[in-house]
């Protein structure tokens, strides 16, 4: 499991609302002039096979929602109940069932493993003119890819997803528009998905987001504070954690979408895998490659490499690649069926075999994905 901690964050996100997938890892406020309530929600089960355990030789795993090695899961069971009128108060209540509840659930929240569920986003909204606040408990700035599972384009999440960036925050968090091309945003939370905080310190969170055109769209995120080094707990040493996010969108045309996003971070005062303390290191980039072939038929392709030099995150100090590819199917508005293949490799022996015995460099995976929208 990922280490959940405060960081420094400063990313730059190329952006675009033609994109294939959308880029929802902020709120973005469906901003009807006169409000009004919203009900929304979809179902997302799956087939996986991996051709190895879901760990490395460390216990951590090695994927990120798509955890059983072998057979179907309710990954998401969500619903988002929202009232975000332009002017005035607000708010967005967002929760999420099944499995995958678990992988985001939030420290000190109440919710967890008996129950099978997680309170992904509740906060409360304030807007007025060009500025809009929101407190509570939200989605992360950082990443290419997001908890909801529609607005992927690919059934397994990306390393950087899983390892090098946060879930949520809670806190406050303000945008203001300076014009219809650039948006501000600062708050303060509570750090790496931390609904309670695990010491005293706060993070500050900051980002700026450009869209001169809808080819692309640049963003700047940034997040800073310090927390526990081994985790969300409330005891032990601590450490400034930092993260550096970007994110590059460009629609080549209506149909082709090219998607890069890049992460590096560090961790003060951590144990590193040589068994001394330092600032552990990690970085990766990943590429995305979206082909819409129809109105019904689609293809995404996606690369990835991930150093984790210092074995921070995954607990093996090793360089970790993938390669996927996802067949995207609506037989119907509401439902779009997803067939992936996927091929993981290290450069040491970190994925544990099939058989619980020894460890192999490399890992095979295929999935099917059904995601029912309502």
């Amino acid at each position: 499991m990922k280490l959940k901690a405060t960081y420094i964050a400063v990313g730059v996100s190329l952006l675009s609302a033609g994109s294939v997938f959308a880029q929802t890892s902020a709120p973005e406020p469906t901003k009807d002039a006169e409000g009004g309530l919203e009900f929304s929600g979809y179902v997302d089960a799956s087939y996986n096979r991996l051709s190895q355990r879901n760990a490395f030789t460390s216990g951590t795993a090695n994927r990120v929602f798509d955890l059983k090695p072998k057979g179907v899961a309710l990954q998401q069971l969500a619903f988002t109940l929202a009232n975000q009128p332009k002017e005035g108060f607000g708010f967005l209540l967002n929760a999420t069932g099944g499995r995958d509840a678990d992988v985001i659930n939030a420290y000190g929240l109440g919710f967890g493993r008996k129950d099978k569920i997680d309170l992904t986003q509740a906060f409360g909204q304030y807007a007025t003119g060009p500025l809009t606040v929101i407190a509570g408990k939200y989605v992360t700035l950082a990443g290419a890819e997001v908890i909801k599972s529609p607005a992927n384009s690919n059934f397994s999440r990306s390393i950087l997803f899983g390892y090098a960036i946060p879930f949520t925050h809670s806190g406050v968090r303000a945008t203001y528009a300076v014009d219809d091309t650039l948006n501000m945003i600062a708050g303060v939370n509570n750090g790496w998905d931390a609904f309670k905080d695990s010491n005293s310190a706060k993070t500050l969170e900051l980002g700026l987001t450009y869209a001169p055109s809808k080819a692309y769209s640049l963003g700047i995120q940034g997040y800073s504070g310090k927390e526990r080094v081994g985790g969300l707990t409330n005891t032990g040493p601590e450490g400034t954690r930092n993260l550096i996010d970007l994110v590059g969108t460009f629609n080549a045309t209506e149909k082709l979408t090219f998607i890069v996003n890049y992460d590096y971070g560090s961790q003060k005062n951590a144990t590193l895998a040589a068994g001394n303390n330092g600032t552990a290191k990690w970085s990766g980039v990943a590429g995305y490659a979206n082909y819409q072939i129809n109105g019904q038929w689609r293809l995404s392709g996606r690369v990835e490499y991930f150093d984790d030099k210092d074995g921070y995150r995954t607990g093996v100090a090793q360089k970790w690649k993938e390669a996927t590819l996802t067949v995207g199917y609506l037989p119907v508005k509401a439902l779009e069926l997803r067939a992936e293949v996927r091929a993981d490799s290290s450069n040491v022996a970190s994925f544990v075999n099939s058989s619980g015995v020894g460890s192999s460099k490399s890992q095979r995976s295929l999935g099917v994905q059904a995601i029912y929208s309502f």
